[in-house]
């Protein structure tokens, strides 16, 4: 019989999107959605290495907060980018989801940013979130976030 040490997972730390160009991507996150800037920073080296698997690369950073959440964005440098884009139906592909107050105003919003998408928002059609509307939206390094809007009476999830 193998012995099983339990663990305690503490909380959700933060969520991470390597991007393409990060100043592009503070630009959508701090302007188009209101984040606000906590940190930049740079890293590489061995460390980064270690960590990701990216050996080789330099990394500039930003940390971001929006509706209590820490978003890190990652600009990897000094690696060949991939030759196909991850699709956000694909095994192993992450989003993020928002709740928005009024879903129709952001992807207008969003569209000068280059976030596309991917159809028309639909309302979840029974369940506890009955009524909230949602929609994939895809950014231009492929990053995926859901926004959700729930019906005028429940707004507070």
């Amino acid at each position: 019989m193998t012995e099983h040490t339990s663990i305690h997972v503490r909380r959700a730390d933060h969520v991470g999107f390597a991007v393409a160009s990060l100043d592009e991507a503070l630009r959508f996150w701090v302007d188009g959605l209101g984040a606000q800037l906590v940190r930049t920073g740079e890293m590489g080296g061995e460390f980064l290495g270690q960590v990701t698997g990216a050996h080789g690369a330099q990394v500039r950073m930003a940390t971001v907060s929006l509706a209590n959440q820490t978003i890190e964005l990652l600009e990897y440098r000094g690696l060949d980018p991939p030759t196909l884009p991850a699709k956000p139906f694909d095994p192993g592909f992450a989003h993020l989801a928002l709740v928005v107050d009024d879903i129709d105003a952001l992807l207008v919003r969003i569209a000068a940013y280059g976030w596309k998408a991917q159809g028309i928002p639909q309302p979840i059609a029974s369940g506890a979130r009955a009524g909230t509307r949602v929609i994939y939206v895809v950014g231009p390094d492929g990053a995926t976030i859901e926004f959700m809007q729930p019906p005028a009476t429940t707004r507070d999830y």
